[in-house]
């Protein structure tokens, strides 16, 4: 059996998660996501971590203004999950501070280019809020639990509109799977996914150069 032959056997959603694995994992071993995760990273780390995700939630919600009548994007675009608006409420908590980022840059250039064909959104898409769906809540956890808060600078963790992920995330790789894409589509999207995780990573790789101002 061919390669494109197995993709297509294979439901996207399982494609993309199976697929990207390595990627995936490479981008959550980061040092600043290992000590973010540990509770070893200071507000002011924090804040400059969330400003640049700022930037990159930006870029995907215009682009999603712009695709959501393509057939393709529209099947998992969704206002209920954006995540902008909470982004700028953490922000007025924690502080606005604007930072030079070559990879927040590279990163916004790529997402800009994905409204060529709406496959490329939905890869960018699918990495970032189903991951905000998943190991995004235990980040969420974290942060509330090593600055005592009560909810205040964790809206990005927070999705009213969801009260339970776990359907909500099923329904989302539900149509994903329902696309009708052929194999070269399908691995077009796959590429996307790990150059997205790479992009995260890049991320994480320049947050971590400022550790030693950022550690607690």
């Amino acid at each position: 059996m061919t390669v494109l032959a197995e993709n297509q056997a294979t439901s996207l959603s399982a494609l993309l998660r199976t697929g990207s694995q390595a990627e995936h994992t490479a981008a959550e071993g980061s040092t600043f996501m290992s000590e973010l995760m540990a509770g070893r990273i200071n507000e002011a780390g924090y804040a400059h971590h969330l400003g640049l995700l700022r930037r990159v939630y930006a870029a995907l919600e215009g682009v999603a203004a712009d695709l959501v009548n393509d057939p393709i994007a529209a099947a998992v675009i969704d206002p209920a999950i954006e995540r902008l608006a909470a982004i700028d409420a953490d922000l007025d908590h924690w502080g606005r501070v604007e930072h030079n980022s070559p990879a927040a840059d590279a990163y916004v250039a790529r997402i800009q280019a994905s409204a060529s064909w709406g496959g490329l959104f939905v890869a960018h898409h699918y990495t970032r809020y189903l991951g905000d769906l998943s190991g995004g809540q235990a980040i969420g956890r974290i942060i509330g639990r090593e600055f005592g808060l009560d909810g205040a600078g964790t809206a990005f963790y927070t999705f009213d509109e969801v009260p339970k992920p776990k359907l909500y995330k099923d329904a989302y790789r539900a149509r994903l799977d329902a696309l009708p894409l052929d194999g070269a589509e399908r691995e077009r999207i796959l590429n996307e996914v790990k150059a997205v995780f790479a992009l995260n990573g890049d991320l994480f790789i320049e947050m971590t150069s400022h550790l030693d101002t950022y550690r607690r």
